[in-house]
């Protein structure tokens, strides 16, 4: 994948990023820092919609052929991730078109789920800029 979010800080009771072990396919690799989406219940895969509903970051690369069907993604912390349109400082963000970027537009708080937005623009950027957000599922 391309984009990946790359930590900055994390935070949480052991500043781990409080992180949460969701299921997911055993066939499926998944790299490290890729925006997670539910796919079902208590389970993940990677981001590719803006609608998507954000489960958080994954906290560990996980390969294709391991047989692994689980893994833990980062719920708290502070993250450099892509923007694929123009943010503004101080804006809720949410999933981009593209995987594992973020989109800045204004989010009606009265419609959009809150796992639609996971947290707020730290920076202003524009698009294919690369910015702080912090992050707080």
């Amino acid at each position: 994948m391309v984009y990946e979010a790359v930590k900055v800080e994390l935070f949480g009771p052991n500043n781990d990023g409080n992180p949460i072990r969701y299921t997911c396919a055993s066939g499926t690799a998944i790299a490290k820092g890729t925006l997670l989406k539910f796919s079902g219940d208590n389970t993940v895969a990677a981001q590719t919609a803006v609608t998507d509903m954000i489960a958080g970051i994954a906290a560990h690369d996980k390969s294709g052929s391991d047989y692994s069907t689980t893994i833990s993604a980062w719920t708290d912390g502070v993250f450099e991730m892509k923007c694929s349109g123009a943010v503004t400082l101080g804006n809720w963000v949410g999933p981009g078109g593209t995987a594992n970027t973020i989109s800045g537009a204004a989010i009606d708080l009265n419609v959009a789920s809150g796992a639609n937005i996971f947290g707020y623009a730290r920076e202003a950027g524009s698009a294919d800029e690369t910015i702080n957000v912090r992050v707080k599922l």
